[in-house]
């Protein structure tokens, strides 16, 4: 079914950009783009603390990645510092504000409407969303679920897909670096009918870095190798009176990290369907499911050999979201929607001696997580002063959970099935804000949020060797509390500042507790608390472009209990101050430059504040220069001054990050 499902994808994509045109039911001066859901409602976003990352910017990210491209927002984080080259997938979870602590993303990542958080792990595939596809991206930090859907709990991500006009009939480009890894990238995207079509592809491959520091590296010590390919395709055509958006998409990245045979894989596959109406009746309808698996093995870091096989993790999702809008008269936008969400998953593992080699155990886990939600909010302008306010409720199901593991000669060492359970959960956001003046507008905000713990962290024991980390199919769903003000200054066109000060709160915040040397488990804290400010800027003097952000939190553990030795504390992985800022110039011609400044300030491995990972600031090039036509030249540098990037420390025990890199290739249509 599944290859049935893809198959007929490809072929319609041989039929359908991005058309501005007038809307008859808006007055003439309002355009839509195809490609796109419903536009903005007048309080949203402009009601949270939300940045915009634009083409250009995204184009400048100097490893070519979107991991890298969303590090333009102080606060945004993964688990670890690595990138998708040369970490664990499983450990590419997606946040903001200094909530995280663990992998799993609590940020709410969506690629035209539909999310791509991992059904099992709720980690973001970055190396299958090539930069280079995207029109934009919208980070909107807090705000709650909302009518996003829920997890959106630290935060909501937008990934908007580029269409034929951005694009053009064709783009491609090839770039090397000086360790002979290499990447190659094609789309095109055709105006046809009433639409247009984009087929886009990825190939990416290299030998990788040491990640291991010199005086660590032994015999088995290998250099982070990867592969990956991601391959999509998309169809946008007007139908009559609505908008229809099918979406494709298809990758698989391999990568070694240590030490040889210590091998990992991602791959997936999606498809989606959107149907936009901007008649008098909004409606903007997504149906999506995907497909994917992991697989990954650990070697012994004393006798580097495999100690653990998870083979096989194959999950799958499916769910959707209609929202409408129906006419309720001037100044004032309803928004009333339902959405849903499932998540399945199994684990198939075997472990092996250290000593013999032999199979000492086979261990099996899964379940399913459901959620059902149904939301309203509502905008109102009120001359100078816009109020939105909105209510959710979700229905939620944990069920079908097991774990059972046999020993190698087929012996029953336990067999466990898991109650199934079930709950309401109700959440709301409000939000106001005041146009004080041309130039100074005044916002604030108040929202809570939900998010349910991932199979993962559910059933899926982990092993970062010798650090054993266990589930628990006890965990119960996060829940957020938040607060914020914000005032930003829209000078001119080319001239805006926002600054907002924060205060979140996770309740039942999910992280690995240190139990033992070397043993922990995930547990629900009391609270994760994080208070903050946010600057961000972006100047534009003709040619010459300057954005900015920063981010100071003040992030804390609250515990009692089992936790209460945790009070206190940071969270693991969590840094207290991040910023970036990039200086670029771009002419009509094509040509184009631009450096990046980001700084991370020191980070605790573990839950005990110990084990630091130094502070790092880095500097990236980026420059594009038109040789012929639409054909330009491409270099990138990143971590130009070759600063260590510490991205994990386990009593000593490091890896580091990408060091200095060189870019060259050929750019074609960009």
């Amino acid at each position: 079914m599944k290859k049935l499902l893809l198959a007929s994808a490809s072929a319609a994509l041989i039929s359908a950009p991005a058309v501005a045109q007038d809307d008859e039911q808006a007055n003439e001066d309002t355009i839509i783009v195809l490609g796109e859901g419903l536009g903005d409602t007048p309080a949203n976003p402009d009601a949270y603390s939300t940045v915009d990352i634009d083409r250009d910017l995204i184009q400048t990210a100097a490893s070519g990645r979107l991991e890298d491209a969303l590090a333009n927002v102080a606060g945004f984080q993964q688990f670890r510092r690595s990138d998708s080259r040369s970490s664990n997938p499983s450990a590419q979870g997606a946040t903001l504000r200094a909530l995280g602590g663990n992998a799993s993303s609590r940020a709410l990542v969506l690629l035209d409407g539909v999310p791509m958080n991992d059904p099992f792990f709720g980690y973001i595939p970055f190396s299958a969303i090539a930069p280079d596809r995207l029109s934009s991206i919208r980070v909107t930090r807090g705000g709650g679920s909302g009518p996003f859907g829920s997890g959106a709990l630290a935060g909501t991500i937008e990934l908007n897909s580029a269409g034929a006009p951005e694009l053009g009939l064709f783009t491609g480009q090839v770039l090397a670096n000086q360790r002979e890894a290499t990447e190659m990238s094609a789309s095109i995207a055709p105006e046809i009918g009433n639409g247009f079509a984009v087929v886009s592809g990825r190939w990416e491959r290299g030998d990788g870095f040491f990640t291991t520091p010199p005086s660590q590296r032994v015999p088995a010590t290998s250099r982070a190798n990867y592969d990956a390919w991601s391959v999509s395709g998309r169809v946008v055509q007007e139908v009559g009176p609505l908008e229809v958006q099918l979406r494709g998409l298809a990758y698989e990245d391999n990568r070694t990290l240590r030490f040889d045979g210590a091998d990992n894989s991602m791959s997936g596959e999606d498809l989606s369907l959107r149907v936009v109406s901007r008649g008098p009746w909004e409606v903007d309808a997504v149906a999506y499911a995907q497909w994917r698996n992991f697989t990954n093995v650990v070697i012994s870091s004393t006798r580097f050999v495999r100690v653990l096989d998870q083979k096989d993790t194959p999950s799958e999702g499916q769910g959707g979201k209609i929202e409408v809008r129906p006419p309720v008269g001037e100044g004032m936008v309803l928004r009333i929607g339902v959405d849903y969400r499932r998540s399945k998953g199994n684990l198939f593992e075997d472990a092996y001696s250290a000593f013999s080699g032999n199979l000492t155990e086979e261990r099996f886990a899964g379940g399913v997580n459901t959620n059902l939600g149904l939301f309203v909010e509502n905008d109102v302008e009120l001359g100078p002063v816009t109020l939105t306010g909105g209510l959710r409720a979700d229905r939620y199901a944990i069920k079908d959970g097991f774990y059972r593991s046999f020993d190698g000669s087929g012996a029953v060492v336990r067999d466990d099935s898991y109650a199934n359970r079930s709950d309401w959960e109700v959440t709301w956001r409000a939000g106001a804000i005041v146009e004080a003046s041309d130039v100074v507008r005044l916002r604030a905000a108040a929202y809570t949020g939900i998010r349910l713990p991932t199979l993962n962290e559910l059933y899926r024991p982990f092993v970062v060797f010798p650090v054993v980390t266990n589930a628990n199919e006890d965990l119960q769903p996060e829940k957020l509390e938040g607060y914020e003000a914000g005032i930003d200054f829209d000078i001119d066109e080319g001239t805006q500042f926002a600054v907002t000060v924060f205060d979140n709160k996770v309740k039942n915040a999910i992280a690995n507790v240190t139990l033992a040397p070397n043993l922990r488990q995930r547990r629900n804290l009391d609270a994760i608390d994080a208070f903050g400010i946010e600057f961000a800027a972006n100047l534009q003097r003709g040619p010459w472009g300057f954005n900015a952000s920063m981010a100071l939190t003040d992030a804390e553990v609250v515990g009692t209990g089992f936790a209460a030795p945790l009070d206190g504390n940071r969270p693991s992985q969590v840094p207290s101050f991040s910023a970036s800022a990039t200086a670029s110039y771009t002419d009509t011609n094509g040509m184009r430059f631009a450096a990046t400044l980001r700084h991370v300030s020191d980070q605790f491995e573990s839950d005990q504040e110990t084990d630091v990972l130094p502070a790092a600031t880095t500097v990236d090039l980026f420059a594009q220069v038109p040789v012929a036509g639409r054909l330009s030249a491409v270099a990138r540098v990143e971590n130009l001054f070759d600063e260590i990037i510490v991205t994990r420390n386990q009593g000593g025990s490091m890896d580091y990050g990408v060091p200095q890199t060189f870019w060259l290739g050929l750019r074609y249509g960009f």
